[in-house]
């Protein structure tokens, strides 16, 4: 079974769910001091990239997210759950100067780039 990470909050308008961490349309680059100002990051997802040494948006400059994820799944024991590899293809592509995104849009580039990411009961 995955880890849940989010506890998902309903936006209505787009039948979607966030985190309970910054909403992407919220983000703003200048503002991004600490962690949970970063598309994507509530306070689940601060705690679990503080766990791999990442303790500021600027740790994350030149990080690939596969290995973060990678690391997590290590630090943990427990195999993360995909969308966990979209949350960080989500940060690591907006500290890298790209529009914030929803997490759930990286899913099919992140099927494309690492094919099907296994869980412990094989979904």
């Amino acid at each position: 079974m995955y880890r849940r990470v989010f506890h998902k909050t309903a936006d209505l308008r787009s039948n979607k769910c966030y985190p309970p961490g910054m909403n992407p349309s919220k983000a703003e680059r200048s503002r991004t001091i600490k962690l949970t100002d970063l598309p994507n990051v509530g306070p689940a997802m601060e705690r679990d990239l503080a766990l791999i040494g990442i303790r500021a948006p600027k740790d994350l400059e030149g990080r690939d997210p596969f290995e973060l994820f990678e690391l997590l799944g290590e630090k943990t024991g427990v195999r993360q759950d995909p969308c966990v590899l979209d949350t960080f293809m989500s940060i690591t592509d907006f500290i890298a100067g790209n529009a914030a995104q929803p997490w759930w849009a990286y899913t099919t580039e992140r099927k494309k780039r690492y094919g099907r990411i296994v869980g412990r009961r094989g979904k």
